[in-house]
């Protein structure tokens, strides 16, 4: 699969670059992304949440009524779930929500959302370019001449550059990456998958 590679002003730079079949035209696997995206966003909980139970709300321990002759139901603990501010009956406690994923399955899943973009004509590819200070008005400028502003936009480099990224950190569509830790969840999330000329070469990097 070829795309041309257009210039920082929208126009066509004359260069194509290969988009290697064996990453961008797979079958995408819908599983494997789904796996993969559950696990990503269950590492992202911090899992910190808690609730008292009956042990531990501080309350009397004494009997509220006594046991027979009330006409009412027999209640041993004012800590008892049933009543206002006593404990949760099977409350959260902290715990890690993380699980593994194979490696290969995590490949899988991320070159199956690069398909997906592949198959939406998704993804555009532009030149290599450096800014020397972060300006946001500049950036915009950029992907508004790349037809690539107005839906969230993934922002792909070969390389860490911290201009560009400060540039589009106040932006709220978009999303600034270097390619070797772009995820599925990141892919997917983008309507739009713009790669710096070179992006591509570290995202098929993978490919075994």
């Amino acid at each position: 699969m070829e795309l041309s590679v257009l210039k920082i002003d929208g126009t066509d730079s004359g260069r194509k670059v290969n988009l290697a079949e064996s990453v961008f035209g797979i079958e995408p696997n819908d599983n494997a992304i789904f796996m993969d995206v559950k696990q990503y966003l269950a590492n992202q909980r911090q899992g910190t949440h808690d609730s008292k139970e009956r042990s531990e709300v501080a309350y009397s321990t004494k009997k509220i009524i006594r046991q027979k002759g009330s006409g009412g139901a027999r209640h041993g603990s004012i800590k008892s779930n049933i009543y206002v501010g006593g404990g949760r009956a099977f409350g959260p406690h902290p715990r890690y929500y993380g699980f593994k994923l194979n490696r290969k399955l995590k490949q899988l899943a991320r070159f199956s959302a690069l398909a997906y973009k592949a198959q939406e004509n998704a993804i555009t590819v532009v030149e290599q370019f450096k800014m020397e200070e972060p300006k946001t008005k500049q950036f915009l400028s950029i992907l508004n001449n790349i037809k690539a502003n107005g839906r969230r936009v993934l922002f792909v480099l070969p390389e860490n550059s911290e201009n560009i990224y400060l540039s589009a950190r106040n932006l709220e569509n978009v999303q600034v990456a270097t390619a070797d830790v772009v995820n599925t969840y990141d892919v997917m999330r983008a309507y739009n998958l713009v790669l710096v000329e070179g992006a591509e070469v570290v995202l098929q990097a993978g490919r075994e």
